[in-house]
């Protein structure tokens, strides 16, 4: 073929097989989400435990985050979610074997949630820069719709099926579903052919950069792009107060509104069928043609659906359920076409490290909110962090709009800022 003849776009078989795949296996996670919240809840009463919880699955991203991203950026991604999966489902295994032989103590738990987060840190970086190469870019923000839809199915399945479950099985039996499920997220990665970045397959050994290079590189890129910073300013507010907000869920059910499993599940559930809903929406419509009008419309409505859970009287749970759709539905515009920005305008062999820098510093001042929010919780009430979390998101959203940098974003980094890396 003729190189100024238009290259075909990438067939997206291999990729609807992967995600195929990834799906049934989010569905056992998801299980394993829900049990483990709801023992804890069960076992503890404590919004403190919830919030160590919480914790121990974000530090993998907030203290190994930037390091990840500069490993997923130089290894082969296949092998390194095939890898991730495996870690996750081995860790689950140790933990059902665990509840099984009754000596399950809550720190056992907090350390495998880390395990656990740790591979999902390492797999999500990974799938989401290999999709921007295996998925036409013009088709970027509907795969994302999709994935959202796929996140609130999975809500909506999990959530009431974890409750039914935990009432005929033990929860080592649902630990074992989710290690049963990860075979259908590593076997299609033996057989898929996932692209790797150009410059990845292109170096010659004398040509490799070493680790700290590539990682520096990875910052400048980042510093000369402007609208990136303030998205990462943004997130890491939000995470400070919305992180805490729904680890207590839980607790908001059964303290405030006098619920049980069932009920979580419901509400749960609702954020579920919003997540759906916006996801399919998104995946239909592609969302406004400025990606980041999308994002921003996204965050007033997350603000405003958190606010309608905060304010819902204890005898009326339906208003929450209300909030969590509206909360669902939102989530789907606000993170969707963050992700296809980054993954139509970020160069692949950038992506690893630009995706886990923004985790780890917007998941960075999660931690804090956290260590701040259980006790806090505990003397006053957990709906005080709906409605503080709720007027930030809200807060956050509608400042978007005036900030000329942002909106640009999809223009593109500084081109005064060039991306070197110096050899070995």
């Amino acid at each position: 073929m003729n190189d100024s003849e238009p290259k075909q776009p990438p067939s997206m078989k291999p990729f609807f097989v992967l995600w195929g795949g990834q799906a049934v296996s989010l569905l056992g996670s998801q299980l394993v989400q829900f049990a483990l919240i709801w023992w804890l809840t069960q076992t503890t009463g404590s919004a403190t435990a919830l919030a160590m919880a919480t914790l121990a699955g974000m530090l993998p991203q907030v203290a190994l985050g930037p390091f990840v991203g500069v490993l997923v950026d130089r290894w082969n991604r296949r092998l390194t979610m095939m890898a991730a999966d495996a870690v996750v489902a081995l860790a689950t295994l140790a933990l059902a074997y665990l509840f099984w032989a009754d000596v399950i103590q809550v720190w056992h738990v907090f350390v495998i949630l880390f395990i656990r987060a740790l591979g999902g840190g390492f797999h999500f970086p990974a799938m989401q820069s290999s999709t921007s190469l295996m998925v036409p870019e013009a088709q970027l923000t509907r795969i994302q719709g999709l994935n959202q839809a796929l996140n609130g199915g999975m809500n909506i399945a999990a959530a009431p099926l974890g409750a039914l479950l935990l009432g005929v099985l033990p929860i080592q039996g649902i630990l074992m579903i989710d290690v049963g499920t990860a075979v259908f997220a590593i076997v299609p990665l033996i057989f898929i052919f996932v692209p790797q970045p150009e410059k990845q397959t292109a170096e010659s050994p004398s040509e490799r950069t070493s680790f700290w290079a590539d990682m520096e590189a990875g910052l400048r890129y980042v510093r000369g792009w402007p609208a990136i910073l303030i998205l990462m300013l943004m997130s890491m507010i939000i995470n400070l107060v919305l992180t805490p907000t729904f680890s207590l869920i839980p607790l908001l059910v059964t303290d405030h509104f006098g619920g049980s499993a069932m009920q979580l599940g419901f509400l749960e559930a609702a954020a579920g069928v919003g997540i759906v809903a916006g996801g399919l929406l998104l995946g239909a419509w592609g969302g406004f043609k400025r990606r980041i009008l999308t994002s921003l419309a996204g965050l007033i409505g997350i603000g405003a659906g958190t606010l309608l859970i905060g304010f819902a009287p204890a005898n009326a749970l339906f208003l929450a359920v209300v909030g969590a759709v509206v909360v669902g539905g939102t989530i789907s515009l606000a993170n969707g076409p963050i992700i296809a920005i980054f993954q139509a305008c970020i160069e692949p062999e950038m992506q690893g490290r630009v995706f886990t820098l923004l985790t780890s510093l917007a998941s960075g001042m999660a931690p804090l909110g956290l260590v701040i929010a259980g006790p806090v919780a505990d003397a006053l009430g957990v709906q005080a962090w709906f409605i503080v979390g709720g007027f930030v998101t809200l807060i956050m959203g509608g400042v978007g709009y005036l900030i000329p940098s942002l909106l640009q974003v999809e223009n593109g980094r500084s081109l005064a800022h060039p991306v070197t890396a110096v050899a070995d």
